[in-house]
């Protein structure tokens, strides 16, 4: 049965029309450019439909780089928390370096006699007995170290060695209640004995007839009597004076220099006549030879 739609021309006609009317359009826009006008309203009519079609992927492409960006940040972020983490501990370390340094320096720059032999050491213990204040540092016999050897720390004498071992040495210092040293007020060469109270911030002054000259704030230095302790060395300062009639003495105290309760470095001294004088300074603070 014949419908409507199959009348008209032949496939092949159809074809051979199309590719006649293709030439042809070809042919006036190829050689009398009489698209022109045409083809311009028609990219303009397009144009808008290709931002669309682009639009999708620009937006993934930003999407992309602020992502990209925004990990970035986050890796320099941490890689500079991470160095300041660094550079603060290293502050700290150069700080608490630079302390110790100025105190090397100041034990070093110490008013040694000439010729006198001096030598560093380092805090190793603090004896726990609350009646007795001794310490333990790191040289000893191997060093040369000797007993009844004074002791030093950058504000003035600490007290003097007790024992001596073979890598290490017990130090007997100032306060203890056994220990005892010759003084002299430096304003009027005053000679006294100051002994231990048992307190690492106190030193007192015994037998002192209440006529002696001296005043809160005198400088008391080491007079060298009895060959211990080399004359001229801070050892402490008069803090309190009471002049009570009713006692047969004085009751002075006094504050020592060192700083016998933050002792940390400590210098070594060898008299002139111990046949040392001659032997290189020596400046170690590691641990016992």
């Amino acid at each position: 049965m014949n419908t409507i739609f199959t009348r008209g021309p032949s496939l092949p006609n159809r074809l051979a029309l199309a590719l006649a009317l293709s030439a042809l359009l070809l042919f006036v826009d190829h050689k009398l450019d009489g698209f022109q006008s045409t083809r311009v309203y028609l990219n303009s009519l397009v144009s808008p439909l290709q931002y669309l079609a682009d639009l999708p992927g620009k937006l993934l492409n930003l999407s992309a780089e602020r992502l990209a960006s925004q990990q970035q940040l986050i890796e320099e972020n941490a890689r500079l928390t991470s160095q300041i983490m660094l550079m603060s501990e290293q502050l700290q370390r150069f700080s608490v370096l630079q302390q110790e340094n100025d105190r090397l320096r100041k034990l070093l720059g110490s008013p040694v006699q000439p010729g006198m032999r001096k030598m560093i050491a380092e805090l190793m213990a603090v004896d726990n007995n609350p009646f007795s204040h001794q310490i333990v540092i790191n040289k000893g016999a191997l060093d040369g170290v000797y007993e009844g050897q004074p002791v030093l720390d950058d504000q003035g004498i600490v007290g003097q060695i007790m024992q001596v071992g073979t890598t290490n040495s017990r130090v007997l210092l100032l306060s203890d209640v056994t220990h005892a040293i010759p003084v002299r007020i430096a304003r009027n060469n005053v000679r006294l004995i100051a002994s231990g109270s048992g307190r690492l911030d106190e030193l007192l002054l015994q037998h002192v007839p209440h006529s002696t000259d001296m005043q809160v704030g005198d400088l008391l230095v080491s007079s060298g009597l009895g060959n211990v302790f080399p004359q001229g060395y801070p050892v402490a300062k008069i803090t309190a004076i009471v002049r009570d009639e009713g006692r047969p003495f004085a009751q002075v105290s006094t504050k020592p220099m060192a700083n016998l309760d933050r002792i940390r470095y400590l210098l070594l001294l060898w008299p002139n006549d111990s046949g040392a004088e001659s032997a290189p300074e020596q400046t170690s603070v590691g641990g016992g030879s």
